[in-house]
């Protein structure tokens, strides 16, 4: 019970202290963003030890979400990497205590170099409070830690009004999901927005298409080599005019093999579904998985002059993560 009580304790003493965080909300926290807006370079997180971890990640989440950002080690920084920050810089230096002898030792040459300083603290008297342009206030009534000595309630304000500017900075930059994918390539995200249906298609000598006055046979043998399970019907002119599947062929075949001998255009879907390929492949598996009475498996990819430029495939969709 004991182990109980505590983890609730500390959820709700961190709990606490990020509510609070409300009214920091201020003309200052405005101006700070603001600051950041106006910024034509990067945004710099320094922070040592439990400070520097949290800003690592509030240095990721800016620059995922839209400011270009990174983060400063502060004992690195004052042995050479102080060469990063330039004078159209803007430094986040986070220190709970705002005395952390790493950062006040920097805080004069960035000065010197010219960077904004917005100090995330949460002792506006201290050093670091005395030497910044803009102060947010992440103080907190008490650590959860019942040692009141290890970083807890301290640090999650800090990642909390971090996430607060990152998303704020969001909203007032109009950031898209489009433009989260374009960070994100190689995550599920960037697979649904950024992945084309020209990404994924069958084209060229993979691309099955058969002619309307072929023989449902013809159709067949093509399908078989191209293995996709249907083919692209295509009139004199080479323009798409319907879709012949193995489904078609199936369900004729348990009624009568003579229909083998027929062309093609009697028996195709004069109306399949169709997509082009640029739209998105997310939009391809939304259209399959939404067809009715029952999802389909393929697409033909036809171009504005109704010319079957691809096929895509639901493997294909699934194989590259698209969900």
């Amino acid at each position: 019970m004991k182990v109980k009580e505590k983890a609730i304790e500390t959820l709700e003493i961190e709990a606490d202290a990020v509510l609070k965080l409300k009214e920091r909300i201020d003309d200052e926290f405005m101006a700070a963003v603001q600051c950041i807006l106006d910024c034509p370079a990067r945004v710099i997180v320094t922070g040592m030890g439990k400070s520097g971890h949290v800003g690592r990640k509030i240095a990721a989440t800016f620059a995922s979400t839209g400011t270009p950002s990174f983060f400063m080690h502060p004992a690195e920084a004052f042995h050479g990497d102080l060469g990063m920050v330039t004078e159209d810089d803007v430094v986040i230096a986070i220190s709970n205590s705002g005395e952390s002898s790493e950062i006040v030792n920097i805080l004069p040459i960035i000065r010197r170099i010219g960077a904004k300083i917005i100090a995330m603290s949460g002792r506006r008297e201290s050093q670091l409070g005395k030497n910044s342009d803009y102060f947010i206030d992440i103080g907190v009534e008490k650590e959860a830690c019942p040692l009141g000595l290890a970083p807890t309630a301290s640090t999650t304000a800090t990642l909390a009004m971090g996430d607060a500017m990152a998303v704020a900075l969001m909203s007032v930059r109009n950031f898209t999901s489009q433009d989260f994918a374009l960070f994100h390539p190689g995550g599920a995200l960037g697979r649904r927005l950024l992945l084309k249906v020209s990404n994924v298609m069958h084209t060229g000598e993979d691309n099955p298409v058969v002619s309307q006055d072929k023989t449902a046979k013809d159709a067949l043998f093509i399908m078989t080599d191209k293995g996709l399970g249907a083919a692209s019907v295509v009139d004199e002119n080479g323009k798409f005019v319907g879709l012949i599947t193995d489904g078609i062929i199936r369900r004729a075949l348990a009624k009568d093999y003579k229909f083998l001998d027929e062309p093609v255009h009697n028996i195709m879907f004069e109306n399949p579904l169709m997509i082009r390929e640029d739209a998105l492949a997310a939009s391809a598996l939304s259209v399959m998985e939404k067809h009715k009475p029952r999802p389909v498996t393929v697409l033909p990819v036809v171009d504005d002059d109704h010319n079957p430029v691809g096929i895509v495939h639901l493997t294909d969709l699934l194989r590259q993560g698209v969900v």
